[in-house]
């Protein structure tokens, strides 16, 4: 659904503004472009440091050994210098804050990279930044349309605005238990997944201010307000993510006994 609330929107643009809607989605389409390309240049780069095999080699070896089963080449990983345990990825590139090493152990560590590899392996990291720069192209076009178009453009413009809402939010959390689902796959130890995410829970609140937009990351809500909102939710909590990786290996184990 979500693919389809997108040309939908095109065509209304199209419908109600003519040559101008044309120019004004390739316009902010460009914008946003750039607005990503720059801020994925600079802000992913802050304070991260390479990881080097002769530092942490159990877990060098181990996220190579997770990339091999998935298929895919070794990403790039980087340490970040922050005591708040978190984690992320973009592009071909993962990224585990030094805290994780505080509250987790090696399993569970390396259970958190295989989450991020499969959001890789999945095509995450490309799609998550397209989905969530999309909604400011639609609150863009729908603004514009509020603006200027007649009653019906209007009402289908708010139609289709809170239809990409729903269905990002949709695609977003079905995303995030695919990229779980993944990790069982590719981990030895599968329960260090569960694991690791009881323990993240309890540092919930202390990661509400270094939140990454817009990429695949451990996090169970990457724009959840603490208060209420309209907007749906994008990522799963953790309760329905254990829940899910429960059922999971249940089923694997279930599998394998037949």
């Amino acid at each position: 659904m979500l693919y389809a609330v997108i040309p939908l929107e095109a065509i209304l643009i199209l419908y109600a503004l003519g040559r101008s809607g044309l120019a004004l989605i390739l316009g902010v389409s460009f914008t946003l472009a750039i607005i990503y390309l720059w801020s994925s240049r600079h802000r992913f780069g802050d304070e991260l440091m390479p990881l080097e095999r002769r530092e942490f080699p159990w877990l060098y070896d181990g996220i190579a050994e997770l990339a091999e089963r998935a298929g895919i080449v070794m990403p790039k990983v980087y340490l970040l210098d922050d005591y708040i345990p978190n984690a992320y990825s973009f592009g071909n590139t993962i990224v585990l804050s030094l805290g994780l090493f505080e509250v987790l152990d090696r399993d569970e560590v390396l259970a958190v990279a295989a989450h991020e590899l499969g959001h890789i392996k999945n095509g995450d990291t490309m799609l998550f930044p397209v989905v969530t720069y999309g909604r400011y192209l639609f609150a863009v076009t729908t603004l514009v349309l509020l603006a200027l178009g007649s009653n019906f453009v209007r009402l289908l413009a708010l139609l289709l605005y809170i239809g990409y809402e729903v269905e990002r939010s949709s695609f977003m959390k079905g995303r995030e238990f695919k990229a779980d689902e993944t990790a069982l796959r590719l981990l030895k130890v599968p329960m260090s997944l569960r694991k690791a995410l009881e323990e993240l829970k309890y540092y919930e609140d202390l990661r509400e201010t270094v939140k990454v937009s817009g990429v695949p990351s451990i996090e169970p809500g990457i724009e959840r307000e603490k208060k209420f909102t309209f907007i749906p939710e994008t990522h799963p909590t953790y309760e329905e993510r254990i829940w899910r990786i429960t059922y999971e290996m249940n089923q694997l184990a279930n599998r394998n006994l037949q």
